[in-house]
């Protein structure tokens, strides 16, 4: 929040203490007076300030919270945000002078609550004016315009609170923008602006997704619980792919400037890990877990000094985060020790982990990997994670294995516009020393990706390919 303007200062201060009076203006308090005011004035509004650094800090870390707990009351998600935000405004008009509680997010949640209470008993006496009135105003009760139990709604645990918050912000019935741009604003407690900003769209856009949103959930009247039985197991697929686009987009930028947004990535890998936290025995979520850790660990490594790209085998691996990397390690053995079944996120977590223990680039496993891609193209078939298997093909058994497979990949619908697999066909075609087609193929890639680092990237490599077609000594 940006600190209140000093309004001490008018037009007169421009001439001086010896300037002209202001007709019918007071006598000027002595300088001693008028510089304690003014002291205490700046004190004040430092402290304002501070405060609403304090409140902005926690209904970053607590929003999520407060908004679950809300919405297990009112059944509505629309609502529960609106009256989370009048707490959020309470917070700001009272804290400032009253001072920051001693258990901030407690504060936030009962205010929100008891406005929510409040709410339903209104909503409660309305009912009971109307069944007065007779029955040609009677209206259909059901399920989702009763009054739940208040007393134990309000004991209730935060961290059911959390999950069901989570399973509603990713439900199936919305489409996958809207859910990404409801979880990062009420789990992530990201402003409309900051949304957009990071998926470079206009914020009227991702306002108008957030709506459409939360009355698609009102209309739908889906309820606000974490799916049981069969139905877990689709549901819970759907929140783990809205939490790992949300990384993919940080980890790698679809488009705009900048190469990676860390921002995205850090979001990502924390609503990761409340996931983890919130269910311990699900091992997909343990995996994405670990996917995103190790793959986070490489942050440092992954752009030069000007925030040029730099690929997987010419990174300085001394610069990855270890830190990082040892609790990728630790989630996948979570997965692993619950004994399930693989799934695509646990087969995907222990390829990347193929790449962190490897000291060197030389040292990696290539063998496993294209295994690993083999087992997963069995589990979730795709022309993407065939044109991965590829990759790890040709470092495993040579460029010319891999480009085999490429070739058989050209005609898939899927891959047309998909930047990376002229980007895969032109390097194995440089390692063949076919450096004239893969100048063709890297060109047609930077013309396929908006991302403006990666253009740059692949156009230096079509341009030093074709440098050594012609003989010279540029390296690819």
């Amino acid at each position: 929040m940006t600190p209140p303007e000093d309004s001490t200062a008018g037009p007169d201060d421009l001439v001086g203490p010896d300037g002209p009076a202001v007709p019918g203006a007071p006598p000027a308090a002595p300088d001693g007076a008028r510089e304690t005011d003014g002291a205490r004035e700046t004190a004040e509004a430092r402290e304002t300030a501070e405060a609403h650094r304090a409140v902005e800090a926690v209904w970053r870390i607590e929003s999520a919270k407060v908004v679950a707990a809300v919405a297990r009351l009112v059944r509505d998600v629309g609502l529960a945000e609106e009256l989370a935000q009048d707490a959020l405004v309470a917070a700001l008009e009272q804290w400032p002078r009253s001072g920051v509680p001693r258990n901030p997010g407690a504060w936030l949640t009962a205010t929100a609550k008891n406005r929510a209470v409040d709410a339903l008993r209104r909503k409660e006496v309305l009912r009971r004016k109307i069944d007065e009135l007779g029955p040609e105003l009677a209206v259909e009760g059901d399920a989702a315009g009763a009054v739940p139990d208040l007393d134990a709604a309000l004991d209730d645990d935060i961290g059911d609170d959390l999950l069901r918050l989570v399973f509603t912000a990713c439900h199936p019935v919305l489409s996958t923008e809207a859910r990404v741009a409801l979880t990062l604003r009420l789990l992530g407690g990201l402003s409309t602006k900051e949304i957009a900003r990071a998926f470079l769209v206009p914020e009227p856009t991702v306002a108008q997704r957030i709506v459409r949103a939360k009355r698609t959930l009102a209309e739908a009247k889906v309820p606000f619980e974490v799916p049981r039985g069969p139905e877990l197991a689709g549901r819970l697929s759907s929140v783990l792919e809205v939490v790992y686009l949300v990384f993919n987009e940080g980890y790698s930028a679809t488009a705009g400037e900048d190469w990676m947004r860390p921002a995205l990535c850090e979001e990502a890998l924390r609503l990761g890990r409340i996931l983890a936290e919130l269910a311990p025995a699900e091992a997909e979520v343990h995996g994405l877990v670990a996917l995103m850790e190790i793959q986070a660990s490489r942050a440092g490594a992954r752009t030069g000094p000007a925030g040029e790209p730099v690929l997987l085998l010419d990174q300085d691996r001394g610069r990855w985060d270890h830190v990082l990397i040892r609790r990728g390690l630790a989630a996948l053995e979570r997965a692993e020790a619950l004994g399930t079944a693989r799934g695509p996120y646990r087969l995907q977590a222990e390829i990347v982990a193929c790449h962190a223990r490897a000291r060197t680039a030389e040292e990696t496993d290539w063998v496993r990997i294209a295994a690993l891609y083999a087992v997963l193209a069995q589990v979730t078939p795709s022309p993407v994670v065939e044109l991965n298997r590829a990759v790890a093909v040709g470092m495993a058994l040579g460029p010319a294995r891999g480009l085999a497979l490429v070739d058989g990949l050209t005609s898939e619908p899927a891959l047309k516009a998909y930047h990376l697999l002229p980007s895969v066909r032109g390097d194995l075609l440089a390692r063949l020393g076919r450096y004239r087609e893969a100048a063709g193929e890297f060109r047609r890639a930077a013309s396929l990706t908006g991302n403006e680092r990666e253009r740059t990237l692949l156009l230096g490599r079509a341009a030093a390919c074709a440098d050594a077609a012609s003989g010279g000594a540029g390296g690819v």
